[in-house]
């Protein structure tokens, strides 16, 4: 029997996508110990330069000075997460080390990278929001408004086009884009790059980390590079998920485990985890209408629940001149009002939803499409009624407040430079 456990366990490892199966790891502890960085569970990534209060030139200098804090990070995306793997997108020519990170940790908390020292990357995304904001529309410069809501940014090392057009191509192209953007921080590149160089702290800073020190790409870069490390963790979902998926492999064998300790060790680990992070029954019904009759998956899809497309929806399309999204980018008829699928991990710490934050909870979320959005010439074919019951509705909105909340990494956000 033992023997059979262990071929079942083998062809479980080879048919999936993901590194890890069952929530334990043996083969990913050993590569932890050559420096694998398990994404969203290392503290001291995102922490800042030891020390309080504003960052001085002498602290920031002894830190970028310390060759390991520029050697290329090895990571891994984390438990749930890591089926995904396939999908993590790291430019080759912005490897990630902890000095750029840092640095692209400064820049995206700072507001002096817009025209009044108001407005910065986290006024909009911010960690206290949800990495978002409560806003229905991106609040700028002089209390501007944009006309879109304003999107998460985590777990954006999964995704290659930004924003929810997707008009730029990176993450390097999206975070220079609000800087010199009058609405948002209303600030030009050329005056950006002249107020960072006359900043000691921050021109030593880029000149450790970047060979032609201070330039708009390199600003980018290194926000890109913080924003990649915004990774969330495990939730319950994950956890059920793991033992689920456990149990369907070993089915026949349950009673039998006792035989394999190792296997049984693994199992009861499982449990312990789900019990850990339980989810009430009302959210266990919602996970199975989530992936069933309520049609979530058919666009939240994948391991971060978001199939990086673009559909319409048919929000926002009742009035006279309707915002067209990815068609502004794209010129294709069928684009017309479709926008990119966020991720439904964390959903519900980041209201209101929908592109122009039309939807202020999850529950006329649910039931906007329980409805089958409003219908237009353009409406993704994946949009239906659903006739979902109304304790149905409630069960689907159980499963995204409770199985879909998971961990974010501990980010300090006022260590900045003098």
């Amino acid at each position: 029997m033992k023997s059979t456990l262990r071929t079942a366990l083998c062809a479980a490892l080879c048919c999936t996508a993901s590194t890890m199966v069952f929530g334990v790891e043996p083969v990913i502890e050993v590569e932890a110990k050559d420096g694998l960085i398990v994404l969203g569970q290392e503290d001291s990534l995102l922490t800042g330069v030891p020390g309080e209060g504003e960052l001085t030139l002498e602290e920031a200098a002894k830190w970028f000075s310390d060759s390991g804090n520029h050697e290329t990070l090895k990571v891994k995306l984390p438990k749930g997460l890591e089926a995904g793997a396939s999908a993590m997108h790291i430019p080759a020519d912005n490897p990630l080390t902890r000095a750029k990170v840092e640095l692209g940790r400064q820049l995206y908390f700072d507001p002096r990278l817009s025209s009044d020292g108001t407005i910065s990357c986290a006024s909009c995304h911010d960690p206290a929001q949800g990495y978002a904001a409560k806003t229905q529309f991106g609040v700028g410069v002089d209390g501007q408004e944009g006309g879109r809501n304003s999107p998460v940014s985590y777990n954006r090392i999964l995704s290659k086009a930004q924003f929810w057009d997707g008009r730029a191509a990176s993450l390097e192209e999206q975070a220079v884009g609000p800087i010199a953007n009058p609405i948002e921080m209303g600030n030009t590149h050329e005056k950006c790059v002249a107020d960072l160089k006359k900043n000691p702290v921050y021109s030593m800073e880029f000149s450790k980390v970047f060979p032609d020190g201070v330039t708009i790409d390199n600003v980018g870069k290194a926000i890109a590079a913080f924003e990649r490390m915004l990774v969330t963790g495990p939730m319950p979902y994950d956890h059920l998920e793991a033992l689920e998926r456990f149990e369907k492999i070993f089915a026949d064998d349950l009673d039998f485990l006792d035989e394999d300790p190792e296997l049984k060790q693994q199992y009861d680990a499982l449990i312990a985890a789900t019990k850990a992070n339980p989810m009430s029954e009302s959210a266990k019904r919602g996970k199975v209408l989530f992936f069933g009759k309520a049609n979530c998956s058919a666009c939240h899809s994948g391991a971060n629940f978001a199939d990086e497309q673009y559909h319409n929806l048919g929000v926002g399309m009742e009035v006279d001149e309707p915002d067209f999204g990815r068609h502004e980018v794209s010129s294709d008829t069928k684009d017309k009002g479709a926008f990119k699928t966020p991720t439904l991990r964390n959903v519900v710490l980041s209201p209101p939803y929908m592109h122009d934050g039309s939807q202020g909870t999850l529950e006329e979320v649910v039931k906007w499409y329980n409805k089958g959005g409003h219908k237009n010439p353009h409406l993704s074919d994946k949009m239906k009624v659903l006739n979902l019951t109304e304790q149905e509705e409630a069960d689907v909105v159980a499963f995204m407040k409770e199985g879909l909340l998971g961990t974010f990494p501990k980010v300090e956000t006022d260590r900045l430079p003098e």
